[in-house]
């Protein structure tokens, strides 16, 4: 099995209007509840821009904290899935649900395994 990251850029569900995010929610929750239940969930959550403490961060390799993203970063994360399924292709389909349930279009990339840490 591999693990594969399913996200979505920060500000991609800035189209839906405020009084149809609960039902994306709904159907944002019902996806992570199938994902479960088929044994391949590993992760999920996202992003606020609402608390100060959530605003991202970059730490340099001599310690120094600088708030805000990466300098060359052009965009942020919105939210992640992480599902733990044997292809590629079966991460795919994974992705099209979550795609569906936000009503935006989710990036999806293989994690590298260390096999000094597995």
């Amino acid at each position: 099995m591999a693990q594969y990251l399913i996200s979505f850029d920060r500000g991609a569900m800035d189209h839906i209007p405020a009084a149809d995010l609960p039902a994306v929610g709904r159907a944002a929750h019902a996806v992570i509840r199938e994902a479960e239940a088929a044994g391949v969930f590993v992760f999920a959550g996202g992003f606020s821009d609402d608390d100060a403490e959530v605003e991202p961060a970059v730490v340099a390799v001599d310690g120094l904290v600088t708030d805000g993203p990466y300098p060359e970063s052009k965009e942020l994360i919105g939210g992640v899935t992480i599902v733990d399924v044997p292809t590629r292709e079966e991460a795919l389909k994974w992705a099209a649900k979550v795609a569906a349930a936000c009503q935006c279009a989710q990036d999806v990339r293989k994690f590298m395994r260390d096999p000094e840490l597995i």
